[in-house]
């Protein structure tokens, strides 16, 4: 167990950095961009600047706070992990306690993001917060903790229907399960990475579960998504010809990754599970320019 460390105030702000992880964005842009996704088809194009400003800052502080409790939940086992064994928590730089007063103070920022929304945006939070609470705590329990991840990180998609004043209809839902298998599929990807650590310590994940299949069901969850996002672009009358160009790439992109994965090589699956950022940004590329 690590022992917590007399250190100097800058050596505390750096270790919250780190916390946050702030120092690594990947994270904050798979949540991003589908909500970017979202608002911007809810809104018909682009969206009005207290919305979108509201949704960006809540974007970044509730993945802030969602490394801060999952950091607490690991904190007991992050330590027995290479790819961990730095985290503040881990090294004792900082308090399980302190881990937690920075979730708090991050939900209440992004709560304060709220003021600016409709009310119907503030009990969907609601629901998305519990998300980010849980989510830590599921490989303890079930072997589909990426599942619970992809709610969370899928959340932005009908808060930010709300927030625009739409119903949650059928194009919401079809983003939000197209999110959620793709968010599947690169977070198996990054569980590759840690399998073997995994095992040996009693951490459940879908990289486990699937075991010698874990390649092909991710193509099969890749494949999911680009159908279902698909559907609701084309419910919107925004696949033909631009969403339909950006898909594609999106599939092409997706065939690379397998390539570079197939063999299950770990710091390659990182990579892929990293490379994930240019689909989000391609996908909304895409919507904003069928928008226009």
């Amino acid at each position: 167990m690590a022992i917590e460390q007399q250190t100097t105030w800058k050596q505390r702000l750096e270790a919250y950095y780190y916390l946050c992880r702030f120092d690594k964005p990947i994270g904050t842009e798979l949540v991003f961009w589908p909500t970017m996704w979202a608002l911007w088809i809810a809104a018909e194009g682009i969206p009005d600047i207290v919305t979108l400003v509201a949704m960006v800052l809540g974007t970044i502080f509730m993945r802030a706070a969602g490394c801060a409790i999952n950091d607490f939940a690991d904190r007991k086992v992050d330590a027995h992990v290479e790819r961990t064994k730095n985290r503040p928590l881990a090294t004792g730089v900082i308090s399980a306690k302190e881990a937690v007063w920075v979730f708090i103070g991050l939900v209440a920022a992004s709560a304060c993001t709220l003021f600016f929304l409709p009310i119907a945006t503030f009990y969907c939070a609601l629901a998305g917060l519990l998300l980010a609470f849980i989510y830590p705590f599921m490989k303890r329990y079930t072997h589909l903790p990426q599942v619970v991840l992809g709610m969370a990180f899928s959340w932005g998609i009908p808060m930010s229907f709300t927030a625009m004043g739409k119903p949650l209809g059928w194009t919401c839902w079809l983003l939000y399960f197209g999110n959620l298998a793709w968010t599947v599929a690169y977070d198996t990807q990054y569980a590759i990475t840690d399998r073997e650590y995994d095992l040996k310590i009693g951490v459940k994940s879908t990289a486990i579960l699937f075991g010698r299949y874990d390649i092909e069901i991710i193509s099969l969850l890749q494949l999911s998504s680009v159908v279902l996002i698909g559907a609701a672009l084309y419910l919107e009358n925004i696949l033909i010809p631009i969403g339909l160009i950006a898909l594609l790439l999106v599939s092409g992109d997706f065939i690379y990754q397998w390539s570079k994965t197939k063999d299950r090589d770990p710091q390659r699956c990182f990579w892929a599970f990293r490379h994930n950022r240019w689909v989000g940004l391609i996908i909304f590329a895409g919507i904003f320019i069928a928008l226009i």
